[in-house]
This record gives C-alpha cells, sequence and structure tokens, in this order.
C-alpha cells in the first residue's frame, strides 16, 4: 500500500503538470516574460521527470531529493511573480505551477507522515503568499489547502505503513506456526517418545541412571516448550511442570494450585539451579537423603526454596571453596540467578540442613507505543 502512494503521488505530478501546461498555453501572451514562461514549464517537466524516478525506489528517498524537491517547486513558483508580473497576479492569472505545487507536500507526507506533510506545506504556502503579495481570502485558501492535503495524505502513508508492518508480522508468525506443527509432528513419534522412556526407565533403575532420566526429563520439557511456542526466548511455561520431575520417594515438591509462568528461557535455568542444589543433597548428605522443594508465587517474582535434612556446613565454607577454585555452587547456581537478574539465597548451619533459595524477578511488561 505504502508503494501505490508513491505512484499515486507521480500521477498526480504528471496529471499537475499537463494541467500547468494548458494555462500556460492559454496565458502566455499575458505574460510580461513569456518565453521564460515556457522555460520554467520545462524545468517543471525535467524535475517530474527526475521526481519520479528518484521516488520509485526507496534507497533514494532521503534528505537530499527531498529537499531538493522543494526548493525547485518553490522556485518555479517564485519565477512566477517574473515571468506574470505583479499587474498579472492581481487581476487573477494563476501562477505558473499552479497545482503542481503540491507535490512535494505529497511526497513529504508520503515519506514521513503528518509532521513532514505539514512542514512542506508552510514552505510551500508561505512561498505562494510571497508571490501573490495579497493577503485575501482567496490568498489563504491556496495554502490551507496545502496543509489540509499534508495532513490528511501522511495520515494515510502512516497508517499504511503500520498495516504492512502488521502484515508482515502476521506471515511471520503464520510461517512460524506452520514450522512448528511440522517440527511437533516429526518430534512426537520419536525423540520426545525417547526422552520419556530415558527418563521412566532411569528413575526405574535409580543410581546414575535416575540423574540420567532426570536430565532426560528436563531435555523433554524444554523441546515440548519449543515445540509449542515456537520461540524458546519467548515462550511462556509452567514451571511446575518443569520442577514436578524432580519428585521421589526421596524429594517433596510443594508447588501453588494454579499455573507458575515464566519464560522458557528463565524456567530453564531455575530448573538447572534447582538440579545443581539436588546434587549437593545427593553428593554431601548421600543418595537416600530427604529434600524438600517449595515453590512460592508472587506478583513482582517467583521463589523457588529447596532444604535438606544433611549435616550443613560452617559460614564461610562456600568463600573457601570459591577461593580455592571450587566455582559450583558460584557457577551452577548463583551465576543462572545473577544472569536472571535474581539472586540465590545459601543458608546453613553445621547439625541444621542447608536451605538455598532462588528468587527469580517477573519480567516487566511493556505497554506498546502507537
Amino acid at each position: 500500500m505504502h508503494e501505490s502512494l508513491w505512484r499515486a503521488v507521480a500521477v498526480f505530478r504528471v496529471g499537475a503538470l499537463c494541467y500547468a501546461g494548458v494555462l500556460i498555453a492559454g496565458n502566455f501572451d499575458e505574460y510580461p516574460h513569456p518565453v521564460a514562461g515556457w522555460l520554467v514549464l520545462a524545468v517543471m517537466a525535467g524535475w517530474t521527470a527526475a521526481s519520479i524516478y528518484g521516488y520509485a525506489a526507496p534507497q533514494r528517498r532521503g534528505w537530499p531529493l527531498l529537499v531538493a524537491d522543494l526548493a525547485v517547486t518553490a522556485g518555479c513558483l517564485l519565477a512566477s511573480r517574473w515571468v506574470i508580473g505583479p499587474a498579472g497576479l492581481t487581476e487573477g492569472l494563476a501562477t505558473l505551477p499552479v497545482a503542481w505545487i503540491a507535490g512535494p507536500v505529497l511526497a513529504w507526507a508520503v515519506s514521513g507522515g503528518r509532521r513532514r506533510g505539514i512542514v512542506a506545506a508552510l514552505v510551500i504556502g508561505a512561498t505562494d503568499l510571497v508571490v501573490r503579495a495579497q493577503y485575501n481570502q482567496s490568498a489563504f485558501t491556496g495554502a490551507v489547502l496545502l496543509l489540509l492535503a499534508g495532513v490528511a495524505v501522511g495520515h494515510v502513508a502512516r497508517l499504511a505503513v503500520d498495516a504492512e508492518r502488521r502484515l508482515q508480522e502476521a506471515a511471520e508468525r503464520e510461517a512460524v506456526t506452520r514450522e512448528r506443527e511440522r517440527l511437533s509432528r516429526g518430534l512426537h513419534d520419536s525423540v520426545l517418545q525417547v526422552l520419556a522412556l530415558v527418563q521412566r526407565r532411569g528413575l526405574e533403575l535409580g543410581g546414575p541412571a535416575a540423574d540420567l532420566g532426570r536430565l532426560a526429563g528436563e531435555q523433554e520439557a524444554a523441546l515440548r516448550a519449543l515445540i509449542s511456542t515456537g520461540s524458546p526466548a519467548t515462550a511462556a511455561v509452567d514451571l511446575r511442570t518443569l520442577l514436578g520431575r524432580y519428585a521421589s520417594t526421596a524429594v517433596s515438591v510443594a508447588t501453588p494450585a494454579h499455573p507458575v509462568v515464566l519464560p522458557a528461557t528463565a524456567a530453564e535455568s531455575v530448573v538447572a539451579a534447582v538440579g545443581a542444589a539436588l546434587d549437593n543433597v545427593r553428593r554431601h548428605c548421600g543418595p537416600d537423603a530427604r529434600a524438600w522443594l517449595l515453590v512460592e508465587d508472587e506478583p513482582e517474582a517467583v521463589t523457588v526454596t529447596v532444604r535438606d535434612e544433611g549435616p550443613g556446613f560452617p559460614a564461610d565454607r562456600l568463600a573457601q571453596a570459591a577461593g580455592e577454585g571450587r566455582l559450583g555452587v558460584a557457577q551452577s547456581i548463583r551465576g543462572r540467578l545473577r544472569d536472571l537478574g535474581g539472586t540465590a539465597t545459601i543458608t546453613s548451619d553445621p547439625g541444621s540442613g542447608t536451605e538455598v533459595e532462588l528468587r527469580v524477578p517477573r519480567p516487566v511488561q511493556r505497554a506498546s507505543i502507537r
């Protein structure tokens, strides 16, 4: 639609040029300098061809062409005062360009909307008033019409740009949907089933196989989120579903009754941090150690707490481990939460177990600007 407006401007220029030629041919014998009138018409014809060619390509619709368009039109309009003379203009003879002066106003409006259209209309309208040297009702009518044309065409041009953008976004969403459906058909009966089988068998076998099953379950959930929403960065997933896979005889999982929705990337990082915390429980407290997983859904953030019944450790143990180059907790847990803009608080005392609190802020919803 936007390109159609540029073609309409080109058609208007040709039509306005023809009209100006008819009036010059009918009035040239009344001009003090008739030959100059034909020269101005030749300039108008040449610039009409040049502007149509220039505006035909988007890469040429920049400020140089727009300013030149305005300058050439204003120059042709100013020449009317010398060619026609003050007496002829006072008697009511039309200026040399006549309606052709609206060409740059329309071009500026199409290129930049209402504001540019208003600027061009004010420049050309002021030039027209200078040429006529009359400030009556008739003189102001032309300037007002130019101003209205700039506003109206600029508004339509802005609507056209918005419509094209929405159409492109709709086409992209449709393409994503088709690709997602294709992936879903191909993956449902192959990869997802294999991951589900690995998870189930790993939990049944226990030991190292249980860790393999847990990882397979995480990847299955992430893959399902990807093919169901199209984009892993912007997809919204229920954190309860991902964390529920950690539930076992040794791990108790408590979640709200309603979905706890987070972007997929954030949810995956939280799940990975929880997995690292549970791995530490098994490593330092034994495979049969009890652990409790609690999910709290708040308006500003989501908090996941992992608590165990292990022996605990001194308060300076983590700082000592980081100083020795052992960065498991720092990177696997705190690092992931830091990347999300959240916090990871680890509390432990000898003989009282360990508590890991992961707090993830909800992303701010930005209002769309129109």
